[in-house]
């Protein structure tokens, strides 16, 4: 059985599937949050130590400024909402990404909430808000400037305290990683999967990490 410490999600396909229920891109992002809590709740009672979830990237500014808005209401709204819960289960939270260019509301409802979690020890949640690997690399590099080696990048990056994934899920259809956690994913095993992500369930994550626990990890040895 292989030990599991960290598993990330590339969360795609929640305006799809909104469109695709003839409710808009919109909803499709409300039921995505629902999932999350399942996911988070599902991830707890298998004591799964580390989550990630790939929420905003770097690129997703593209996106029409209404389904933006809606994106961030939907965190504030949920933050302030959920705080007391997410207390409750033990869950701390944690932001990878440039949180200083988010709307002001935002950035300050994110730091309360990582302030008010920072105790608690059932489950470290990461959330990439804002993030792109690409930038997290560079970053990490200009802080080091000629003082340069693999050890010391990986301490100036956003998971320096963390075990890197051991798996991968992308819903959604797609095979790509989309300038998530680039370095991190280098031996994670990657699972692909056509379902959009609010059609995700328990199940789905259990089947995985059964078939997770029968691959033989070599990490580049035989």
């Amino acid at each position: 059985m292989n030990k599991l410490n960290h598993i990330a999600f590339i969360m795609d396909g929640n305006g799809r599937w909104g469109k695709k229920n003839k409710r808009g891109r919109n909803f499709g992002h409300l039921k995505g949050v629902e999932t999350v809590k399942k996911i988070v709740k599902t991830c707890i009672g298998l004591k799964v130590p580390i989550i990630t979830f790939y929420v905003f990237s770097s690129e997703n500014w593209k996106r029409p400024k209404n389904e933006i808005q809606y994106l961030f209401k939907l965190i504030e709204i949920y933050f302030v909402k959920e705080i007391a819960i997410i207390k409750k289960q033990g869950i701390k939270i944690d932001i990878f990404g440039e949180i200083n260019k988010l709307p002001k509301q935002i950035r300050n409802i994110l730091k309360k909430t990582i302030n008010d979690t920072k105790k608690n020890k059932k489950i470290i949640v990461n959330l990439a808000i804002n993030y792109g690997a690409k930038f997290e690399i560079f970053r990490a590099l200009k802080k080091l400037k000629k003082k340069i080696n693999i050890k010391k990048i990986e301490k100036n990056l956003y998971t320096r305290n963390l075990h890197h994934p051991d798996i991968l899920i992308r819903t959604g259809g797609h095979q790509r990683l989309s300038n998530f956690m680039l370095w991190q994913l280098a031996y994670t095993e990657l699972f692909f999967l056509k379902k959009l992500w609010p059609d995700f369930n328990s199940k789905d994550l259990k089947s995985i990490i059964k078939k997770y626990d029968k691959i033989k990890r070599n990490f580049g040895g035989v």
